[in-house]
């Protein structure tokens, strides 16, 4: 797919590695949202979404790629634009959903505008992982097992949309991902009690069933491994092709350092 593309930037080293690898992508930045891209050519309120349409069609965008965190920025429904006035029925809706509801409707207000939505993969495919070991040494069969029991636990909270990854330890659930984030739900973990601990357990960190990948891909980096490290884990299993690896280098060598297992398992 060809056409002028538009980064809109966000938190973490993804916009910037975009920026760098499509120097003549539009980038876009937002009030509230610190993002590393190296220039930014525009900047944008999120409460003047139609400001920032009509900017896009001027500057003759075809394509977009949402890149980087967000979060769910606080919103002065006072500084609407008639644009998001039109749209406040939906937001709110979205709202009070999780946030896949809410990245849905972002996508389908770009696409009702007439841009194509794509994915960060697919512009850098690298930052993805094929099926494999990355690092250290293979699980072994205690971690199979709790492999199996943290995939199993994120299949069935899929559909309530509640989180992307799950730690488990001895068949035990230690943590689930919530709107916290995987870091702090890994700080929850160091902090558990002994007694609950078996020989180190493993975190899954995979999409949810049928998560828009093109806005909303899991991502680790090196300091997830270096958390997981703290709370004891012995390895990391991602999704193969479906989550993002920031600083893959890094990432690895955090592995490395810290004896924590690196696997990408296809799905």
């Amino acid at each position: 797919m060809t056409g002028k593309l538009a980064i809109l930037a966000g938190r973490g080293a993804m916009p910037k590695a975009l920026a760098e690898a499509y120097p003549d992508a539009v980038c876009v930045s937002f009030d509230g949202v610190e993002t590393p891209v190296p220039r930014v050519d525009a900047h944008h309120r999120f409460e003047a979404f139609g400001a920032l349409l009509d900017d896009l069609k001027e500057r003759g965008v075809e394509r977009l790629v949402l890149a980087g965190g967000v979060g769910r920025p606080p919103l002065d429904p006072q500084s609407f634009d008639p644009f998001m006035q039109s749209l406040a029925p939906r937001l709110l809706a979205a709202l009070q959903g999780g946030d896949d509801a809410l990245v849905r409707l972002v996508v389908s207000i770009f696409e009702e505008a007439g841009f194509a939505v794509i994915g960060a993969h697919e512009l850098l495919p690298e930052l993805t992982a094929a099926p494999g070991l990355l690092a250290g040494d293979a699980p072994d069969a205690a971690a199979r097992a709790d492999i199996t029991r943290a995939k199993q636990i994120l299949t069935a909270l899929s559909p309530l949309d509640v989180g992307q990854a799950a730690v488990v330890d001895t068949g035990i659930a230690l943590g689930i991902e919530t709107q916290q984030g995987t870091d702090e739900m890994l700080r929850f973990v160091s902090e558990a009690s002994q007694t609950l601990r078996g020989k180190g357990g493993v975190l899954v960190k995979r999409p949810k069933i049928g998560q828009d990948l093109r806005v909303d891909m899991p991502a680790i980096g090196p300091e997830t491994v270096r958390a997981a490290a703290r709370a004891g884990l012995q390895g990391i299993v991602i999704a193969a092709n479906q989550v993002v690896l920031i600083d893959r280098a890094a990432l690895i060598a955090a592995a490395g350092e810290t004896g924590v297992f690196l696997l990408a398992e296809a799905e």
